[in-house]
């Protein structure tokens, strides 16, 4: 596969949104910001988000409404790479922020679900209905780690609910083209799982004692991070330490796709025929395009 560095010097991007207009609007976690990168690479900075803005998506209002995990990593420098490393003790959760592309105005909807803090907001995804799938990674903690969970919510902040808790390392979320199913990446067990939905933001009831369908479990030491759905039905998840972008089938197969970054976090389509793929390279601070070799699926909202 032929790959294009579109640019550089980004400090932990994450979360791409193929724009309308060519541009590419990211996460940088360590850089606090929402910035725009345009075709010839060229950086602006969107919004200042504070914490540790993670997912980024359009939702029906235009807006773009982000999942900041509060500042959930300590920064690792190691020979030339950015690794996120174990949460600081100061770490107070994360939330769920909306902000106006425009002004760069920046408002937290959502901190907590049923009275609980949120722990690391990671992921989300919106359904044609205008809410919203996400994740909550969870944290580290001195004796280990907070669980985290698969949550849904409106954008206009009338509506939070937790679905599916007490996983390991919830990550990347998607929906399936018919939306019937949610997918979601753990990162520790290298494991996609599917949730069939039974209606807007509600799961069915999951027989025998799993809490969902186990998609595929990577062999040895592989992570998964975030994710995104081609049209086709296939799941693209960023895989850490194997670097680059596994393509899950819902039959369980897998393919593999290398990009030159351990630390590979992401990917998003875009583009007139939807082959265009921008992967975001998070170790090296890089954000590459190349032309995938089946068509992503639309997402129900752009800007």
């Amino acid at each position: 596969m032929d790959i294009q560095l579109v640019t550089d010097g980004l400090k932990f991007p994450e979360g791409p949104i193929a724009m309308a207009d060519g541009s590419i609007i990211l996460t940088e976690i360590e850089g606090q910001t929402l910035t725009r990168v345009t075709p010839d690479g060229k950086k602006t900075v969107v919004a200042e988000t504070g914490g540790g803005p993670n997912g980024a998506a359009i939702g029906p209002d235009g807006k773009i409404y982000v999942t900041n995990n509060g500042g959930s990593f300590h920064w690792i420098k190691q020979n030339g790479l950015t690794i996120p490393g174990p949460t600081p003790p100061e770490h107070k959760g994360g939330y769920i922020q909306r902000v106006d592309i425009a002004s760069g105005k920046v408002e937290t909807i959502y901190d907590s679900c049923d009275g609980e803090p949120l722990n690391g907001p990671n992921d989300l995804v919106f359904d044609k209905q205008g809410g919203f799938w996400f994740t909550d990674h969870g944290c580290g903690t001195p004796d280990g780690r907070k669980h985290g969970a698969l949550l849904y919510a409106k954008p206009d902040g009338s509506h939070i609910s937790r679905p599916r808790g007490h996983f390991i390392s919830p990550n990347g979320v998607g929906l399936s083209p018919d939306e019937t199913v949610v997918y979601m990446a753990d990162t520790q067990l290298g494991r996609l799982w599917a949730f069939d939905i039974e209606s807007p933001g509600v799961l069915k009831a999951q027989e025998g004692f799993g809490p969902g369908r186990v998609i595929c479990n990577l062999q040895g030491y592989q992570l998964l991070d975030s994710l995104a759905v081609e049209a086709s039905g296939k799941v693209c998840v960023a895989t850490i330490i194997n670097g680059g972008i596994t393509a899950f089938d819902p039959n369980g197969t897998t393919e593999h796709f290398p990009f030159p970054d351990l630390i590979t976090t992401n990917i998003c389509f875009g583009g007139p025929d939807m082959h265009d793929a921008w992967i975001t390279c998070s170790s090296t601070g890089t954000l590459y395009k190349c032309r995938w070799p089946r068509p992503g699926l639309k997402l129900n909202f752009n800007a």
